[in-house]
């Protein structure tokens, strides 16, 4: 019974390289107060580093100029790459250019990958992913308003979206829509995407919606008369709900492998205050309410990794996913927001302050419980195939992830 968790001596060099470049070369360059112009400049230096030392797009196949690893090698270099919000960025593997990619180059048509995919591997353009709304619940696409009518060998695109990450910094936009007005609601062959090169005209970046963490990345777009030719349907008519979970499967799983390096991250600093500040004749780690904190957070670390390594393996293996990664994503990311809240605590007033990364890493943490389906949704599907397994085989083994054991 093959169970092995070590890494392959070449899997670790790798993981040591990025570790490495992270800690010694990003981090201090990106430390610091810098204007915006050194700052631009420091960070596509950083760029050029990283495909110097053969760190560029871990999870693109080499042909496309990439580094060709599987999800399990991808979970250690984005663990490593994300101890900084610049690292992922550094590498070209950062959300959501990082799922456009793959959407792209499974769905996109020779002449799509060419003009969309080769630039974003290429590092010259970025992206977004128009798929929310604000009249409707996010969590269920056949809701969607956002209406495409054909207009000869044109479509017409009518509507409102909101959340959108990086619209206002991205070159073209992967834009779902409904076509089939004739299908029932709730059909998953409603909808279909498109590519929308940006600035257009009927594209109307109307604000950055200001969030816990700031009013920067996220924009509201109103949507009138964006005229489309028909080559700009990417994925087929009517398969948008298809792409769109297509593209977020892998997506949630590379959001849990970079909340796992903030929980690690947040669990250090917890520990290492619990060392270094004294109270009442003793060190805080000496204190048991702080070790339980300590104890709690170490442990759902633990379940955090193993059940990411586990479902990462069921993608590499081409096996059904879905269940492993909802499990995955919903847990993570309790668990991200547990850990930083506990280390904030063992900080006291510090944590509070804005004199550590702590409190803007859990305004970001609160986030992780929202995107890519917020933790009911998950719950609800998870419930769902766990009635299932029992009504199929009269067992729910299947929906635990089919361990041997």
């Amino acid at each position: 019974m093959a169970i092995d968790f070590t890494l392959a001596p070449e899997h670790e060099e790798l993981r040591s390289r990025v570790r490495e470049f992270i800690r010694e070369t990003v981090i201090p360059a990106t430390e610091g107060e810098l204007e915006r112009d050194d700052y631009l400049r420091v960070i596509f230096d950083l760029r050029k580093e990283a495909r110097s030392r053969n760190l560029w797009l871990p999870h693109m196949p080499k042909e496309w100029g990439g580094m060709g690893l599987g999800h399990v090698e991808l979970a250690m270099v984005q663990a490593e790459a994300a101890k900084t919000r610049l690292g992922p960025w550094v590498l070209n593997c950062m959300a959501p250019d990082e799922g456009n990619m793959h959407t792209l180059l499974h769905w996109g048509t020779d002449e799509q990958k060419e003009k969309y995919l080769r630039p974003l591997t290429e590092g010259t353009k970025m992206s977004c992913f128009a798929m929310t709304e604000p009249e409707v619940a996010g969590s269920d696409p056949t809701l969607i308003q956002t209406r495409a009518e054909r207009d000869g060998d044109e479509w017409v695109v009518n509507g409102h979206k909101w959340f959108i990450s990086n619209a206002r910094r991205a070159n073209f936009a992967i834009l779902i829509a409904r076509t089939e007005h004739d299908v029932p609601e709730g059909s998953r062959g409603a909808n279909t995407a498109f590519l929308v090169d940006l600035p257009a005209d009927g594209w109307n970046d109307v604000r950055e919606v200001e969030t816990m963490h700031g009013s920067t990345g996220h924009s509201e777009i109103v949507i009138s008369d964006l005229r489309l030719p028909d080559s700009q349907v990417l994925g087929g008519r009517g398969n948008g709900h298809r792409l769109g979970q297509y593209r977020l499967g892998p997506a949630r799983l590379a959001h849990c492998m970079r909340w796992i390096s903030q929980a690690e991250t947040a669990l250090d600093m917890m520990v290492d205050r619990a060392l270094n500040r004294r109270s009442h004749g003793s060190a805080l780690a000496d204190k048991q309410g702080v070790q339980w904190l300590i104890a709690d957070s170490a442990m759902e670390l633990y379940q955090a990794k193993l059940m990411v390594l586990h479902a990462a393996s069921k993608i590499d293996k081409g096996e059904d996913f879905r269940t492993e990664v909802s499990m995955a994503k919903h847990f993570v990311a309790g668990a991200l927001n547990r850990i930083v809240d506990r280390a904030i605590q063992v900080h006291g007033a510090l944590g509070y302050s804005t004199d550590t990364p702590l409190a803007h890493m859990f305004q970001h943490a609160r986030w992780a419980r929202l995107a890519d389906g917020a933790d009911e949704i998950h719950q609800m599907r998870i419930a769902e195939r766990t009635i299932d397994a029992y009504r199929s085989t009269g067992s729910t083994w299947s929906a635990t992830g089919s361990l041997p054991l």
